[in-house]
């Protein structure tokens, strides 16, 4: 029996989607206020934000340090399981490679970005891993949620970087 691959929906599906989306642009603020990629991420189970995180590479001195990583060594610590197989992901900017394969070894139902990642982006920008049918686990994808406000938040950042 053939795999059927999830679809990819640029409309919210579920309610509460801005809201959620909301506090990862807030924990977005916080990385750039430590003059971070402002990128957030909140990890929702049962309509409930379980942990918060945002970038922090530069910070801990860890390249790995991205803001979908460590929300997801917290969330997974705070339920005491790796597979976060009821959870929700909400990040402001679509993962790249090594989070979207992280989201993917966590078995995340599903996850809902803000803005596209044009040059790093591996979940449809340049490469399709959340929803690839050679993996074993695909996740739900919705994007363009305050994308607006996610793009502006990165642009207003690398725009102020430049004037330095």
């Amino acid at each position: 029996m053939a795999r059927q691959q999830p679809k990819i929906s640029a409309e919210p599906i579920k309610i509460g989607d801005a809201f959620f989306m909301s506090c990862a642009l807030a924990e977005a603020e916080r990385a750039q206020q430590h003059d971070e990629v402002p990128i957030g991420v909140v990890i929702v189970i049962d309509n409930q934000i379980v942990v918060r995180g945002h970038n922090q590479p530069i910070g801990k001195c860890d390249p790995t340090a991205h803001a979908e990583i460590v929300a997801l060594r917290a969330a997974a610590q705070t339920i005491g399981n790796y597979r976060l197989t009821d959870a929700t992901v909400y990040a402001t900017v679509e993962p790249c490679v090594m989070c979207a394969g992280a989201l993917v070894n966590a078995r995340i139902k599903r996850l809902v970005y803000g803005a596209a990642e044009e040059r790093f982006g591996a979940v449809a920008s340049q490469f399709e891993l959340c929803t690839s049918s050679s993996l074993n686990h695909q996740i739900e994808v919705t994007h363009g949620i305050l994308a607006e406000e996610c793009r502006a938040l990165m642009q207003n950042f690398f725009k102020q970087r430049r004037q330095k």
